[in-house]
């Protein structure tokens, strides 16, 4: 099966993370939260699927291009 990898679009601190590996998620779902420029800024999946691979913890400082999470789909 194709799987998607998310990325990190800007630089930022992980607030929240709402999805652990094998959660099935549907398009449009927020897989976390990352603070940037004292703004929350959603971050949500562009595919319905299986949570294969979550790469971010809450508190973790993260850059772009950096995995947020592989869902197979």
């Amino acid at each position: 099966m194709p799987l998607e990898t998310i990325e990190v679009p800007l630089a930022g601190k992980v607030l929240k993370v709402n999805v652990n590996r094998g959660d099935k998620v549907t398009e449009g779902s927020e897989i976390c939260t990352i603070e940037s420029m004292k703004m929350e800024n959603p971050i949500l999946t562009p595919v319905s699927g299986i949570v294969k691979e979550v790469g971010v913890t809450p508190g973790q400082v993260v850059k772009p291009h950096e995995t947020i999470a592989v869902i197979e789909y």
